[in-house]
């Protein structure tokens, strides 16, 4: 607990001035993470003798996040042109002699889809108008579902909800997670909206309501990166943060969080 405290302080101190400050500082801390991830995936599927390429996994999830912060008009030909390479690099890898190499191109690109691309809307999601105020709106909605689904699932769980992937998961912890998802959005929404930076944009209703939403999928983030972990028989993606694991432990709940949030504040509320 000790180090997982210090773990969270220590990343609290950077992250809340990049959050507040946003632009290039808020860039280089998430990409950060994202890179971060794309590396630690590799590593997953080659625990289980599976060989996406490193060098355009990682690489081409910092090219992505970069075009889609930067240069946004560049982002999709980007994208289509590391698939691209993908490919390329993998036909090299079958004419040598690597059978898998097919199955290699899918993960390869399956990194690049999900960590750098749909990753990439932790980056949108702070980019929008006041999208200061919609990141702190949204992501302590995830942060408030995990806590809440943890706090009541260790003491009260008793159905397994997903008894291969995450077997200390219970539907008990995920409706009070869902619950504590909607109270905080509803709080925040309110406490937003009365204050002005979003006033007439958002009701605690809506809050509360984005709060179900995100609070009811999100933890299919959380089941996914389990997939791959328990593919590999690793614990963790990484031990590169005490007690809390890796990069991609800290955001797989944060990318499900950010891309639906992103989606219904653009389409429905802004």
């Amino acid at each position: 607990m000790l180090k997982r405290t210090l773990t969270v302080l220590a990343l609290a101190v950077v992250g809340l001035p990049a959050v507040l400050y946003g632009g290039v500082f808020y860039f280089l801390f998430m990409g950060v993470f994202l890179v971060g991830s794309a590396w630690e995936y590799v590593r997953l599927y080659r625990a289980v003798q599976f060989e996406p390429h490193q060098i355009v996994t990682v690489g081409g999830v910092l090219v992505i996040i970069t075009a889609r912060f930067f240069f946004v008009d560049a982002a999709i030909p980007l994208f289509v042109v590391f698939i691209l390479l993908a490919m390329t690099v993998h036909l090299f890898a079958y004419e040598r002699g690597r059978d898998k190499a097919g199955l290699d191109f899918g993960v390869t690109v399956a990194g690049l889809a999900y960590v750098g691309w749909v990753g990439a809307y932790l980056l949108d999601l702070r980019q929008l108008p006041q999208g200061l105020w919609w990141w702190l709106l949204v992501l302590p909605i995830v942060w408030a579902g995990d806590t809440g689904a943890y706090s009541i699932g260790s003491v009260y769980g008793k159905h397994k909800m997903s008894p291969r992937l995450s077997p200390n998961k219970s539907w008990e912890g995920y409706f009070a997670g869902v619950f504590t998802s909607m109270l905080i959005g509803a709080f925040f929404a309110y406490a937003f909206s009365s204050m002005g930076p979003l006033n007439g944009l958002i009701t605690p209703l809506k809050g509360a309501l984005l709060g179900l939403i995100i609070g009811a999928v999100t933890p299919l983030g959380d089941l996914g990166e389990s997939m791959f972990k328990r593919q590999g028989g690793l614990k963790d993606s990484s031990n590169v943060f005490p007690g809390h694991g890796g990069f991609l432990d800290r955001i797989d709940a944060w990318i499900w969080g950010a891309a639906i949030g992103y989606f219904i504040i653009r389409f429905f509320i802004l």
